[in-house]
């Protein structure tokens, strides 16, 4: 046979077709031309047709009823048109990827698919990627793998930072502190709402802070934490007008342990005149105003 992975696609390709002597489908021997050509197309660095050969491949497995191998091809052409930057593709091939993982039962490696798709969109398609990272997320959520989609969270809330929705970036980290308490992980629940508080803060939202801490406190592990007397101290800093205080709490080491985005915006803080904020606040300020 013919190590030509163009005549590999071709021949595969007929034996797809049915004719006036071929009366089924060969799917078994076409899948394995497609997944050869496909090997023989990233060697030699063609990229594109690579890509057509795992497509079809995908579509060969699935036609054997072999959702998990279509699913893995699907993958590996994602991973090609991200190299291609052909970034409709890139979430296209992975969402197909994640829905032939749930007809396989298997909630990880589809909430996996979406969050490599999200992280390839990041900086291209924001928007996109935090659609790809909230399906994610849901995945795991209604599969009961609350604590599998922790780094899935943070990964949103950061997009959400990186266009300055401050709101979203805060909720986002509320659902982790929600899904970290399902599952007793109390040290990332008391992180994630610290950070949800110092998001609002950065936004200029002292009144939604506080009612964010507010609402946490009602939650016994929070009160007693190290991350609550950090937000205890920085809402009491910003009502006092006290600047230094409030650099002093965002440089400490409670604070330093959060992610690396929410250090970021807490070594800034306060952004703007503190006086002007405890106005906003007594003016009751609408929080979408700030969005």
């Amino acid at each position: 046979m013919s190590s030509d992975p163009d005549k590999m696609m071709s021949k595969a390709d007929k034996m797809t077709k049915l004719t006036l002597t071929r009366w089924s489908a060969d799917w078994r021997g076409a899948t394995e031309l497609y997944e050869q050509a496909a090997n023989g197309f990233r060697a030699s660095n063609k990229y594109e047709k690579a890509k057509v050969a795992l497509e079809k491949a995908s579509k060969g497995q699935e036609m054997q009823a072999s959702p998990w191998d279509a699913a893995k091809h699907m993958e590996s052409a994602a991973a090609l048109a991200q190299k291609l930057s052909i970034w409709n593709e890139v979430a296209d091939f992975y969402r197909k990827a994640s829905e032939l993982y749930i007809e396989c039962g298997r909630a990880q490696p589809a909430s996996d698919a979406l969050g490599k798709a999200a992280r390839a969109l990041e900086d291209v398609k924001p928007d996109d990627a935090i659609q790809l990272y909230t399906d994610a997320c849901e995945i795991l959520e209604e599969d009961g793998r609350d604590q599998m989609a922790f780094d899935l969270y943070r990964a949103c809330a950061n997009v959400y930072i990186k266009l300055e929705k401050f709101t979203d970036a805060a909720t986002f980290f509320l659902r982790l502190g929600v899904a970290a308490d399902k599952c007793d992980a109390t040290n990332s629940q008391c992180k994630a709402y610290l950070s949800a508080i110092i998001v609002y803060l950065y936004a200029h939202d002292l009144k939604q802070a506080e009612k964010c801490y507010n609402d946490c406190s009602q939650i016994d592990a929070f009160m007693k934490s190290d991350q609550s007397r950090s937000a205890s101290r920085l809402l009491t800093a910003y009502n006092e007008g006290d600047i230094e205080e409030i650099k002093k709490v965002a440089s400490s080491s409670t604070v330093s342990n959060l992610d690396h985005s929410i250090i970021k915006l807490a070594r800034k803080l306060p952004t703007g005149d503190v006086t002007a904020i405890q106005m906003n606040t007594n003016d009751d300020l609408d929080e979408d105003d700030l969005t």
